[in-house]
């Protein structure tokens, strides 16, 4: 089995593991305040979880089509929390973890670059983590674009996200108020990281990714790694079976206004077409100065060009 027994992370599984949550029983006690009218989706991920990279196609995909059905609370796992309590299996060093990222990306179809554990590894996922949950406090969908934009550094520009300048960098380019980030990120974040954590065990989350469904304070279901999209709608419909599937515009141009950046089987899951015929479509868009590839070892990520 292909497995890193460092952070867990196995491809065939589609899962990074916790390796030493306890086992618990599910709690509903903390979903009491979040009630509503949507199937409320609790999303336990890490900045650098490669599974959870993986499922990002199905996960935008899943948002332009039910998303006025669902509402998706990101939760940060912990995954990395210090090298200092990693070493088993034959892994006890940041250089282990770049030949599992190399691996899975094939797999995913999803472009990573492993170099990152070569050149400037990352001691913990926490900063990120916290980071993260400073935009969160601040603003929920610029929060989203700050976790994607850290996940592209250390992803593909072998980027170290544990750092403050790039940090800093992924909240002004997310649009951030980098003031109040920053002073949020050096005292409150920090709580609500730790009750992120707090809330994860109790839940029993064991890895990444994990999307919990709840509906009127109570779980009904959990999709626990990487995942096929059919079984995103399968889950929603099971627990409303007259949900409405919201048509979207495939257009390139209309899928680029909502995602400026865009792998290419993230552009394949959405245009619903396979990974050969996207790539042709997104070179030619190239040719015709519509987009910008960005190549790398692995993959690539097109960006819509600026007017």
């Amino acid at each position: 089995m292909n497995k890193n027994p460092l952070l867990n992370c196995d491809y065939e599984k589609g899962v990074c593991e916790i390796l030493d949550t306890p086992n618990t029983e599910s709690s509903v006690d903390q979903l009491q305040d979040i009630a509503t009218d949507k199937i409320h989706i609790i999303y336990y991920t890490d900045p650098i979880c490669s599974s959870c990279w993986g499922i990002e196609p199905q996960l935008r995909k899943f948002k332009l089509e039910y998303g006025n059905a669902v509402e998706i609370d990101y939760r940060m796992g912990g995954l990395l929390p210090s090298w200092d309590i990693y070493n088993s299996g034959g892994i006890s060093k940041p250089s282990d973890v770049a030949h599992h990222w190399e691996e899975v990306s094939p797999y995913y179809k999803m472009p990573i670059e492993g170099g990152v554990w070569l050149e400037d590894p990352l001691n913990s996922s926490y900063p990120p983590s916290i980071a993260f949950k400073a935009a969160q406090m601040q603003d929920a969908k610029k929060a989203i674009n700050f976790m994607r934009i850290t996940r592209e550094m250390v992803f593909l520009d072998k980027l170290n996200i544990t750092k403050d300048e790039n940090l800093e960098k992924a909240a002004e380019l997310a649009g951030l108020d980098v003031k109040q980030w920053k002073e949020d990120y050096e005292s409150k974040a920090q709580i609500e990281f730790k009750k992120d954590l707090d809330l994860g065990k109790q839940l029993g989350v064991r890895g990444f990714p994990t999307l919990i469904f709840t509906k009127d304070n109570e779980m009904l279901d959990v999709l626990y790694g990487f995942k096929p999209y059919a079984e995103f709608e399968q889950r929603v419909k099971k627990i409303k079976p007259d949900v409405k599937k919201k048509a979207y515009s495939s257009e390139w141009d209309q899928l680029f206004a909502v995602y400026p950046t865009l792998t290419t089987q993230e552009f394949a899951v959405l245009s619903d077409i396979s990974f050969e015929k996207a790539f042709e479509k997104l070179q030619n868009l190239t040719n015709e100065n519509k987009i910008t590839r960005k190549k790398y070892k692995n993959g690539d990520l097109w960006i819509l060009n600026k007017n």
